[in-house]
């Protein structure tokens, strides 16, 4: 359909492979603090806003964080918040942490990196719900999120339709060659029926 959007797990990785979800970008823009973390925790200031994010968030919600990598952008204490408001989980373009709370209360992260280190002092929110870019790809607040342990694919609602019924079409068309395979066709017939190759003849 001419929309290249997605970004493979090996780049993004789930914090467990049995995650799979399907919602909305509710989208946060992180960048590097300028000032020392031992001035930030000093003064105890923070800037890392996602709780602002938790707060506009609505049930089927995705964060989606265009993240400072090599340190926590979202950790136990804020997925347990995002896990009552309703979000399904989050995709992060940097470090995530507390990893095995997020999978012990079911929410689910796909990110950069994994670290102990807390954004906290280090890190300042500077947009919700704008454009974002993700591992090259641009995200848009309301995009479809879909995410399992392959990767994530970002989908614009104004050609959802039309991608879910391709999608349904391949679902269809690759059921159809299992059952092919299954049932002991040939590899010429297999590789003829899948329209994409023709075996050639052999001369008798």
């Amino acid at each position: 359909m001419g929309v290249a959007k997605a970004v493979g797990a090996s780049v993004l990785k789930p914090i467990y492979a049995e995650a799979m979800i399907v919602g909305r970008a509710l989208t946060l823009r992180n960048i590097a603090q300028e000032h020392s973390p031992f001035k930030g925790a000093s003064a105890k200031v923070s800037r890392l806003a996602e709780i602002e994010a938790h707060n506009l968030a609505e049930p089927g919600d995705v964060l989606v964080f265009q993240g400072v990598h090599g340190v926590s952008n979202i950790g136990g204490i804020s997925a347990a918040i995002g896990k009552r408001q309703g979000e399904l989980g989050a995709i992060v373009d940097g470090g995530v942490r507390d990893v095995g709370e997020c999978r012990s209360i079911g929410y689910p992260m796909w990110s950069r990196d994994v670290t102990p280190l807390t954004g906290k002092w280090r890190i300042q929110t500077v947009q919700i719900n704008f454009p974002v870019e993700i591992a090259g790809v641009q995200v848009s607040p309301g995009d479809i999120v879909v995410a399992d342990e392959t990767g994530i694919c970002f989908v614009p609602p104004g050609i959802a339709e039309a991608v879910l019924k391709r999608a349904r079409e391949i679902l269809g068309a690759e059921a159809g060659r299992q059952a092919d395979i299954k049932a002991g066709v040939s590899v010429p017939d297999l590789a003829n029926r899948a329209g994409s190759f023709t075996m050639p003849k052999q001369d008798d």
